[in-house]
Parts: C-alpha cells; structure tokens; sequence
C-alpha cells in the first residue's frame, strides 16, 4: 500500500512508526507545512525510500491531488487539525483514492439555540456526498482513530456478541496523565481540543434523534481500569455520536470526557476572552486566527512525550440487556506513556490514536474490510480489527459493571 500521510505531527509521526514494521506499507509520504519536521521524522524511521518527505499546504486542495498522482497512493491519510478535512477529502475523491480520517468535518452551531438544536453536524458535509463515493466505487473511512475509530468497532462488537438490546452506548475517556514542567500542556492538538471542548455536546436518542446540550454538562464520576481510577467526566463534542446511530441500535448516545477543573477553567477563559476564535483577524496590520496563537503559545504535544508519565484509557460503555438480564460492560484499551516512549518513541495519547488508522489500514489492503461511500468504522465487521489489536502492540480489555439487582 502507498499512503500520502497528510500532517506529520504528533499523530502523524505515531502513524508511520507503527506502520513502519508492516511488510505490506510500500510507502508513506511525510507531508507537511513544516517540512523540518518531516525531515526529524524520517530521521528517526531511517528509511527515506519509504518515508520521502514533501512540503504540502492543506488549504490547496491542487497541492494535495497533485502530490497523490505523483506518488501514484492508494491512501491518503488525514493527520491534521479538522480545518483542512474538506480540502483533503475532496482530493482524495478527485485523485481516485481512498480516504481516511481521525475526525470528521467541522460543524457549526445552531445560529438561535445552540444548547438545544443541531446546526451543521459533525460529518455533515461527507455523509452528504456519500452517494457520489458510492458511484465512484471508492471508500472514505471517516472517524477512525481511538476516539472515534477503536471505540466505534467496540460499540458494533457488543451489538454483535455481546447484547440483545442496548440501552446506552457511552463513550468514556479518561487518564492520569501529569507532565512536569509545565503549568499547563495540553497532551493532544490544543486546536482541536478547543474545538470539540467549546462547541455545543450531541446527545442521541431514540425518537429524538440528535440535539445539543451546555459544554461540560451531566458530570459524572466513571471508574477507569488499569490503576487510573475514578475520574469526573463531562459532556463534550464527539464524532461518536454523530456516527453510532447511522449502524447500530441503540436508545441513547453519548461521549464524556475527563477534562478536570484546571482544563475546564482554562478553556472557558479562553472562550471568554476570545481565544477560541478560529477565525482570522487584523492585529496592527497581521491576519491571525486567536486560537492559532494560543496554540503556537503553548508545547508541542509531539514533544512531551519525555515528560509526561501515566496511562490513558480510551473506551466504550454499553449498558443493556442480555438473556433478558441487565447487563453493563465497559470495553476499553489502556496505553501507558513509558511502554508507548519505549516501543514507538511516541507519547501515549498521540500513539494510541495512531494504531486504529494503520490497523484499519491493514484491513482494507488485506480485504478483510470491505466498502463503497461514505462509511464510519461501524459499517465494518469488528472482530478482524480486534483480533490485531494485541499483535500491534494495544490490547483490549472488558470489564464486567452489572450492577447486582436486590
């Protein structure tokens, strides 16, 4: 398979080096804005015939197209913040390619009662053009990294094996990550971050469809696995949501994360102060974006990995019935940031939402995931991808949460 990685920043780089043992990765183009950065990356792979490195902009879809037929790719990968998803995932239909993505297209709030309507959704502007995919005969696998992506193909294994009927399907995150040195470091894009943290939380449900509720809201104290513990977690933004119901049955939707006060404290500031912004505007005579300065304010995440130490738990919570008896199983994967340094050189959060995409991958140059259109990691059988998931390095667990019935 020759892939066009699109962004090689944290995750990017996380990608290719967990692609880089795989015989059947014939190429992986290191694209990027910064091309220093492409070349530290390749340095560290050593291998510059399977990982050439290419100035590419994001915002130009031609730059784009024209990258993908000079390396003739059958793939190409986005590893960039949303902004640029429409560019890449036009590209990839025009270059006759397959495309994949970690997140979906951005979405725009209500313009009157954005904490009870949806605006534009998560998604919307490719499930749109699904047909056009369809008739083409190619596949966008959009939403599959960790979250989405791993939590997703957990959500179809326990409607498949697991459940006769969901109740709920929750997504929980949550770790004890700390980095020294720093008063604050986000461990992830701060773009992205603030774009799914500040945007109005989706919520699905059974006769309701989609709607919206307050950033932060229904906090509620989840137990996470492997010693991390009992973590609060809120209501946030997530493709989840937005792809779960499209394939599988269930009453309700959602997605909580452990953000933590200090997180939640800073992100409102920045919302009030209007850091958030992501539009650009005229400083003594510069256009720039306010959050494009915050992030460039703070570390890189790609960087931390030295500093940070923990675990992070990515997972699904399924609330249900089976046999006709209530039942609650939490399937989850946790990666621990010295174990991820020492295997991929990468930090834990960055390398646990890498191995999804070269997994999925994996599959679809093996034909063991097959398809046509638009399509989320749901539309896929789930046991191929996690039955890989321990030979890559990032096995599953479940844990049993029924709760005893007096």
């Amino acid at each position: 398979m020759k892939v066009l990685l699109v962004g090689v920043g944290g995750v990017g780089e996380a990608i290719a080096a967990i692609a880089r043992p795989r015989k059947w990765v014939e190429q992986i183009v290191l694209a990027d804005y910064n091309l220093e950065r492409c070349k530290e990356v390749q340095k560290k792979l050593g291998d510059d015939r399977r990982f050439p490195v290419e100035f590419i902009d994001a915002s130009k879809q031609e730059m784009i197209e024209g990258l993908a037929k000079k390396y003739k790719v059958d793939l190409i990968m986005n590893s960039v913040d949303p902004v640029f998803n429409q560019q890449i995932f036009d590209a990839a239909y025009n270059a006759g390619a397959v495309y994949m993505d970690m997140a979906m297209t951005l979405s725009t709030p209500h313009p009157t009662d954005p904490f009870n309507k949806c605006g534009v959704k998560l998604g919307d502007y490719q499930f749109d053009k699904s047909k056009d995919w369809e008739k083409k005969g190619l596949l966008a696998l959009v939403g599959i990294g960790v979250e989405p992506g791993m939590a997703d193909v957990f959500a179809r294994y326990a409607q498949d094996h697991l459940f006769d009927e969901i109740e709920e399907l929750g997504i929980r995150d949550g770790a004890n990550i700390e980095i020294k040195g720093y008063e604050f470091a986000p461990n992830f894009s701060i773009w992205t971050t603030i774009e799914e943290c500040l945007n109005p939380p989706v919520i699905w449900e059974e006769g309701k469809g989609w709607f919206t509720t307050t950033p932060f809201s229904e906090p509620e104290i989840f137990e996470f696995p492997e010693g991390i513990g009992k973590v609060e977690v809120v209501n946030v933004e997530h493709e989840e949501v937005l792809l779960m119901p499209r394939w599988l049955k269930t009453k309700r939707a959602t997605f909580k994360y452990g953000l933590g006060d200090q997180f939640i404290g800073m992100l409102k500031t920045l919302h009030m102060l209007g850091l958030d912004n992501k539009e650009k505007i005229n400083v003594r005579g510069v256009q720039v974006a306010p959050r494009d300065v915050v992030a460039a304010c703070l570390p890189d995440p790609a960087h931390l990995g030295d500093q940070m130490s923990g675990k992070t738990c990515a997972g699904t919570w399924v609330k249900g019935k089976k046999d006709g008896k209530p039942r609650e199983v939490y399937l989850y994967q946790v990666a621990d940031n010295a174990e991820c340094m020492k295997t991929w050189g990468c930090q834990a959060v960055v390398a646990q939402t890498a191995f999804s995409a070269v997994i999925a991958m994996d599959l679809l140059q093996h034909g063991q995931w097959k398809g046509v259109g638009v399509l989320g990691p749901e539309a896929f059988p789930p046991d191929p991808f996690m039955e890989k998931m321990a030979d890559y390095g990032f096995p599953y667990g479940m844990k049993e949460m029924t709760k005893e019935v007096a």
